[in-house]
């Protein structure tokens, strides 16, 4: 009678969009890099609605190691949503996601470990010396890092490094949307993670072309507003709201104050400017802004009282009932 595969210890995360000729390669080098690390392992290789043959390909890696583990999506959602996923479907304590298309370097794998044993929760791979058009991905990605580290507080040079290593305590109860999977270090922090930063290798890329262009620089700064906004207001919407309402209420003060002066210092009727119209609309807008502030402030409340969802995060607990 075999025995059971002992459980995974770290989990390798690799979304895949149409990366047939990828991936063989890649897996191979990943085994070999892990053959170096003494604990436990899995591979999830998830395919994000590939239409070439990218899942055959995985079927046949699958079918020859059970240490392969994989998932299908009936459609393209895109590397946040695949990511997430993996994320659900892995069993380590140690989480290291990888983009699929041969740039990241399997063998920075245990590099990444070792820095993770020194006591850190995340380890960010940095790209220093990025394979990629200076034009359309290297200067961009420079910008978007500073804007990035700027508003979310974690200072990284490359947030749009798929390469990170992740202690799972830290990242469990984060929920990915839309294109938000970059922000991961952020998300951890907010739970009091240790980050470190680690320079890893980046290759040119071997086949097939990006999935990325300029476009996505607009959907990194509407993802990072909504960032900002759940870190810092998501208990507290009201106080958004209301200073929205406060700067309108202060340019309809100073509007239908000016208004008044030109009425009673040169004679100017309401009718001949604008300044009346603008003084109302923004008072409206005010009394818009602050209804709005309470309905989130309701929805927030029921989002937390719904789900059971509590405030705040308890990282360790000492002689609480219920510890071992």
């Amino acid at each position: 009678m075999s025995q059971p595969s002992p459980k995974p210890q770290i989990s390798i995360i690799i979304p895949l969009r149409n990366e047939e000729r990828s991936i063989g390669p890649l897996v191979a080098e990943t085994q070999e890099a892990l053959a170096r690390v003494p604990q436990p392992y899995e591979i999830v290789l998830v395919d994000d609605g590939s239409d070439d043959g990218t899942w055959e390909a995985v079927r046949a890696l699958a079918a020859r190691d059970r240490r392969i583990v994989a998932m299908r999506f009936g459609k393209n959602l895109g590397q946040t949503a695949a990511l997430s996923a993996g994320f659900d479907y892995s069993h380590g304590e140690v989480i290291i996601p990888m983009d699929g298309d041969l740039q990241n370097d399997p063998a920075d794998i245990p590099r990444l470990l070792d820095k993770l044993a020194e006591g850190y929760d995340v380890v960010s791979g940095w790209r220093r010396e990025r394979r990629d058009s200076k034009l359309t991905r290297v200067w961009p990605s420079l910008l978007a890092n500073r804007l990035i580290s700027l508003v979310g507080g974690v200072r990284l040079h490359d947030y749009g490094c798929t390469l990170k290593a992740y202690r799972r305590d830290v990242v469990k109860d984060v929920r990915l949307y839309g294109e938000m999977h970059r922000f991961i270090p952020i998300y951890a922090s907010w739970q009091g993670a240790r980050t470190a930063e680690l320079e890893v290798n980046h290759r040119p890329r071997a086949h097939g072309r990006s999935k990325y262009g300029l476009g996505r620089s607009f959907k990194v700064v509407l993802d990072l507003i909504v960032v900002k906004f759940l870190g810092k207001y998501l208990q507290k919407p009201i106080y958004v709201f209301g200073a929205v309402a406060l700067v309108c209420l202060l340019g309809a003060f100073f509007a239908g104050l000016y208004a008044v002066w030109l009425k009673l210092a040169r004679g100017t009727s309401f009718i001949q400017t604008p300044l009346p119209l603008l003084t109302v609309l923004l008072i409206v807008l005010a009394a818009n802004a602050v209804l709005i502030g309470l309905l989130a402030e309701i929805s927030v409340r029921t989002y937390f009282e719904s789900q059971q969802k509590k405030t705040y995060c308890v990282r360790e607990t000492l002689n609480v009932e219920g510890d071992e």
